[in-house]
């Protein structure tokens, strides 16, 4: 069977494949496993949610599972992803369940679980969670009478701590600094107005009107184009776009140009570089980040580690190694100097500090990565030969053919799909005509011998 977490939690369509039901049997499996592993206390458990209209059922029976086990919960309301991972730790709770979908549409949603110290829950713990969830048995009696859980809302005290944390780390007054922010109808809507208003920013917002139905519609990190129209209207200095649960972000510069996550990233690390405080001088990214971030951090100086696509892999290489910046081209970037997780309205203020500590616009430092042409084909295969292309003879001289082609001005990647009966083929280089025609050709021939 399946199994019921993903790499970001329980999701699906609220309502058919994410039931109360199934988030009250969460709820209560959570709480037996969070108390049982604990001090024979109480579980406190934060629960944040976005937007979604589905949330409030979500919620509601995510809750009444953890208090049926005699579990404490803290309602943080409509806040960011980022701001549950960071108050479990300031609180001293013992677990945080965040309720999104991120950048999904509004149909969906999901539940996934920090732990004590603000991180993603192991594999373990979720199978665990997950077997007791779908029917695995509770030892013990459930509890009754004054053993029963509440439930205790502390939205506005939530938000003031967060957004607090967020400020107090800013070097630079953001006073006379036209900023467009985009909130995705989502989760940041009012975190941005907070926090932007406090730090005295020029604040143009788009995007906050949620309404339960419109988060990420048109709006948001996967739809940076209102952004991007709106800086140019409005004049602005710099362009902030995030998703549904203000994890991710992508921003825009003065002349509506897109800063994807790889080239704020690669700003961000050359700026902590620069201040001594890039540990390792390390920068952490995933195997499908541009060829153009490699090149700019060797130029830096810097040692780009990749990891595989996700950023639970991004997270547990950055550990590993003690890097302090990773994350995504998609914009999830992490600071492990500050937070557990990606956090979006964070990494738009280092990206912010850094343009004004290095007197520049954000033009100029984002033509710092060159980002190349990038070609991608899927080539369908039965799913038992997934992995053969290693080991095909014709395949692999294809393969080396094409990436002698582009060594030094680009990148072949071969990868077969996690999910799928399908071999990815991405290539980057300088023309993009050329690497069209050479993906097609490498998908054909191992289509053709594997399919």
């Amino acid at each position: 069977m399946a199994r019921l977490f993903g790499t970001d939690g329980v999701r699906g369509i609220a309502g058919v494949d994410l039931t109360p039901e199934l988030a009250c049997a969460l709820g209560k499996a959570s709480a037996y496993v969070i108390a049982k592993a604990g001090t024979g206390k109480r579980p406190v458990v934060v629960i944040g949610r976005d937007t979604r209209v589905s949330g409030h059922m979500l919620e509601d029976g995510l809750s009444a599972g953890i208090q049926s086990m005699g579990g404490m919960v803290i309602r943080a309301g409509v806040v960011p992803t980022p701001a549950v991972a960071f108050i479990v730790r300031d609180m001293g709770a013992a677990c945080g369940a965040v309720i999104s979908a991120s950048h999904n549409p509004f149909e969906y949603n999901g539940i996934k679980f920090f732990n004590e110290e603000g991180f993603k829950i192991d594999d373990a713990i979720e199978d665990e969670i997950a077997s007791i969830a779908l029917g695995g048995p509770i030892e013990g009696p459930h509890v009754s009478g004054s053993e029963i859980g509440t439930s205790s809302c502390r939205e506005d005290d939530v938000l003031r701590r967060y957004v607090g944390h967020l400020a107090e780390g800013m070097a630079v007054s953001l006073k006379g600094v036209k900023v467009v922010v985009d909130c995705a109808n989502g989760a940041a809507s009012t975190a941005v107005r907070m926090l932007f208003e406090t730090l005295g920013a020029d604040l143009i917002t788009i995007g906050d009107h949620p309404d339960g139905a419109n988060i990420n519609d048109g709006v948001g990190s996967t739809h940076p184009e209102a952004m991007r129209a709106a800086v140019i209207r409005e004049g602005a200095d710099i362009g902030l776009a995030f998703d549904g649960d203000a994890d991710r972000l992508i921003a825009a510069d003065e002349n509506g140009g897109i800063i994807d996550g790889d080239r704020i990233m690669y700003i961000c690390a050359a700026h902590y570089k620069r201040r001594g405080r890039l540990a390792g001088n390390l920068l952490t990214a995933t195997i499908m980040s541009n060829i153009g971030l490699q090149l700019a951090a060797d130029r830096e100086g810097i040692e780009l580690q990749l990891a595989d696509v996700g950023d639970r892999y991004v997270l547990e290489l950055m550990r590993r190694t003690d890097c302090v910046i990773g994350g995504e081209q998609s914009g999830h970037i992490i600071f492990l100097d500050h937070n557990t997780t990606g956090d979006g309205l964070y990494a738009s203020l280092r990206l912010i500090e850094a343009l004004a500590d290095m007197e520049v616009r954000a033009s100029e430092a984002a033509a710092a990565v060159r980002i190349y042409p990038q070609a991608l084909r899927n080539a369908r295969v039965r799913n038992e030969n997934k992995g053969a292309y290693l080991s095909d003879p014709e395949i692999s001289i294809a393969i080396e053919k094409v990436e002698k082609k582009y060594s030094g001005e680009g990148r072949v990647l071969i990868r077969a799909s996690g999910t799928e009966p399908l071999v990815r083929v991405m290539i980057e280089g300088p023309d993009a005509k050329e690497l069209e025609r050479d993906a097609e050709d490498l998908a054909e021939l191992i289509e053709k011998k594997l399919g």
